[in-house]
C-alpha cells in the first residue's frame, strides 16, 4: 500500500492551463475517486500521477519519496485504462503474465502470481481463451488481473468501465469495490459519472476546469456541498437550485433542494405546477414539474406506485430542513 500526496499541480500545455495547483493527500488503502465532466482535467492529473505526462509545476511524494522526474516504472503503480489493451494472439494467462515476462521474472513465480490473480478475478477456468472468446466484463477483469500480478503499491483506474453496457458496468463496479476489500490497496479511480464516485470511494476528489471543488465522503459531498457546483454534479438526479424571488426569500442568492425532499400533492402546497415528464422506474418515480417563476422543471420523487398524468395539476412544498443555501459566488451560506 501506498501514502500520496499531490503538493501545488499545474499542468501546461503551451498557454493552457489545465491544472492549476492541485492538493490533496491519499491515506494508504483509500479508495480515491477523481470526478468531474469531461474536460476537467481529472485524466491528466493521473496520467500525471501515473509519469505518463510531466507536471509542468509541483511535485509528488509516494511514501514521502519524491517521484515527480521519476519514470513511470519507478513509481511502484500499475494503471487500467479505459481501453482493454489486450493481445488478441494470446491467451487469457499469457495477456495476464506479460508484464512479468517483460520484467524478467522466473516462469514459476510467473505462474504462482497469475494463478493467485486469476483467482481473486473469477478467471480461472478462462485461463486458456483469448480475449475475443470473453464478454466485455471478462476482458475488462484481465485487463485488471495483468495490473494485480505486478503488486504495486496503488492501482490506477481511468475510466476502465466506459465500454461496458449498463448491466456489465454494475457488475463491474461491485467487483472492483471488492477487489479493494480484498486487496486493502490504494485505489485511485478516474470516471464522469458520479453515480460510479457515490458508490465506489471513500473519498471523492471534484473537479472543474482544472481546480479542485471539494474533497471529501461521498455522503459529506451529498449532504454538505460547498457549492452550487458541487449541488448540481454529485447526486442523480441532480439537485434543484432555484434563483429569484423564492431564493431571496429564505436570505440567499439560490436554494437547492434535492429531489427526495420534496413532497407533492393534488390539493396544497408551497409551488404549484404542471405535472410534465414522469420517469418510472420502478421502487421509484420522478416527476419533472414546470412551475411559474422557475427557470427549470423541478424534479422530485415519490413512490412507484404514484401515478400522475401528464399536463395535470399539483403542488410541492419542500423540506426546510434540507434547503441548501448558497450566495451569490456559488459559496455554500452557514
Amino acid at each position: 500500500m501506498a501514502s500520496i500526496e499531490l503538493r501545488a499541480i499545474e499542468k501546461w500545455f503551451d498557454d493552457l492551463q489545465v491544472i492549476k495547483g492541485v492538493d490533496f493527500d491519499i491515506r494508504e488503502g483509500e479508495f480515491i475517486v477523481l470526478v468531474g465532466p469531461s474536460g476537467c482535467g481529472k485524466s491528466t492529473l493521473l496520467r500525471i500521477l501515473a509519469g505518463l505526462e510531466d507536471a509542468s509545476v509541483g511535485s509528488i511524494l509516494i511514501d514521502g519519496d519524491d517521484v515527480t522526474d521519476r519514470l513511470p516504472s519507478e513509481r511502484g503503480l500499475s494503471m487500467v485504462f479505459q481501453s482493454y489493451a489486450l493481445y488478441p494472439h494470446m491467451s487469457v494467462r499469457k495477456n495476464i503474465a506479460f508484464p512479468l515476462r517483460m520484467a524478467g521474472l522466473d516462469k514459476a513465480e510467473q505462474e504462482r502470481r497469475v494463478e493467485e490473480a486469476a483467482k481473486v478475478l473469477n478467471l480461472t477456468e478462462y485461463l486458456h481463451r483469448r480475449p475475443g472468446q470473453l464478454s466485455g466484463g471478462q476482458r475488462q477483469r484481465v485487463a485488471i488481473g495483468r495490473a494485480i500480478v505486478r503488486e504495486p503499491t496503488a492501482f490506477l483506474f481511468d475510466e476502465p468501465l466506459s465500454n461496458l453496457d449498463a448491466a456489465l458496468r454494475v457488475g463491474m463496479r461491485l467487483e472492483i469495490s471488492e477487489l479493494h476489500k480484498r486487496l486493502s490497496t490504494t485505489m485511485i479511480y478516474v470516471t464522469h459519472d458520479q453515480v460510479e464516485a457515490m458508490t465506489m470511494a471513500d473519498k471523492i476528489v471534484v473537479l472543474q476546469n482544472g481546480v479542485i471543488e471539494q474533497v471529501g465522503s461521498p455522503l459529506e459531498l451529498y449532504h454538505n456541498p460547498r457549492n452550487t457546483f458541487v449541488a448540481g454534479f454529485i447526486g442523480s438526479p441532480r439537485m434543484n437550485l432555484l434563483d429569484g424571488a423564492e431564493a431571496a426569500r429564505h436570505n440567499a442568492h439560490t436554494i437547492g433542494i434535492r429531489p427526495e425532499n420534496i413532497t407533492i400533492s393534488t390539493k396544497t402546497g408551497d409551488w404549484e405546477g404542471v405535472v410534465g415528464v414522469s420517469e418510472h422506474l420502478g421502487s421509484d418515480t420522478y416527476f419533472h414539474v414546470n412551475c411559474p417563476g422557475f427557470a427549470e422543471p423541478l424534479t422530485m420523487r415519490a413512490g412507484g406506485a404514484m401515478e400522475l398524468a401528464y399536463g395535470s395539476t399539483v403542488f410541492l412544498t419542500p423540506d426546510l430542513a434540507y434547503l441548501h443555501r448558497f450566495d451569490e459566488n456559488g459559496l455554500r451560506l452557514t
